[in-house]
């Protein structure tokens, strides 16, 4: 069975991410809105009823606005943790401590913490019996020895690079928030994704979707460009980087 997944959209304006082997499929997160997700289900030939989970890394509503509509099409199993449960107003949510292991046909869905101003915030790793490893690290405001271990030996892993420092620093919003975004409870700039890459190079990863670009303090270029800085002053021979589009689809694999 061929694994293949796609970023469906990717900004502080929402975020979801399909994943499929053609037996069983789910979503990460469903921000934005319903009628968004479905509209790019549906452009990938895929009908809202095939989705059976969807996984959410935390309750902002990015990653959460969506569900409501989403849900009226659709019936999937939600899972959350238990301190992001309480703000998914919905009856078919399995709560979860922070750490948790989900088996989903032949996937094995895995979190691990990450480091963000939320009740609760979570990456995934997704494994699957045909022995493909991915992972999806975004909302998390640096990168710890767990979190990454949590992606050794992921082969394509989705990755946020939220901001540029300079255009966080010179933009207009209030010190608080360039504070914020920028703490180790905000998020990952350009250059902190950046320099993770040997590390993901080393554990096998070829492929990485740069993630959660903001609209505001960043552009797709800036972090792409960051990226392939770094790609090739360490010589990552074969690895390919590709901003994932804030409003449509990218594939991962």
């Amino acid at each position: 069975m061929a694994v293949t997944s796609y970023t469906l959209f990717s900004s502080s304006k929402g975020n979801s991410s399909y994943f499929s082997d053609g037996e069983t499929s789910f979503l990460i997160d469903a921000g934005g809105s319903g009628k968004r997700i479905i509209a790019a289900l549906c452009s990938l030939g895929v009908s809202p009823c095939d989705i059976s989970a969807v996984f959410i890394t935390h309750e902002h509503g990015d990653h959460i606005d969506g569900l409501n509509g989403f849900c009226k099409k659709s019936s999937p199993m939600i899972h959350a943790t238990l301190q992001s449960a309480p703000e998914i107003k919905f009856s078919n949510v399995t709560v979860h401590e922070r750490i948790y292991t989900v088996k989903l046909g032949a996937f094995t869905v895995k979190s691990f913490a990450t480091s963000h101003d939320s009740k609760c915030s979570v990456g995934y790793v997704i494994g699957h019996e045909s022995g493909i490893k991915l992972g999806t690290m975004t909302d998390t405001g640096y990168i710890s020895g767990e979190m990454a271990s949590a992606l050794d030996g992921c082969s394509a892993v989705i990755l946020e690079s939220n901001y540029d420092e300079d255009m966080l620093k010179h933009g207009g919003y209030p010190a608080d928030v360039k504070y914020r975004i920028s703490s180790e409870k905000g998020h990952l700039s350009n250059s902190q994704s950046a320099e993770f890459l040997p590390y993901l190079y080393k554990g096998g990863t070829r492929r990485v979707l740069l993630a959660h670009i903001s609209p505001e303090n960043n552009t797709p270029e800036l972090a792409f460009s960051s990226a392939l800085s770094a790609i090739k002053r360490y010589g990552l021979i074969n690895m390919s980087v590709e901003p994932a589009d804030r409003y449509g689809i990218t594939k991962l694999i």
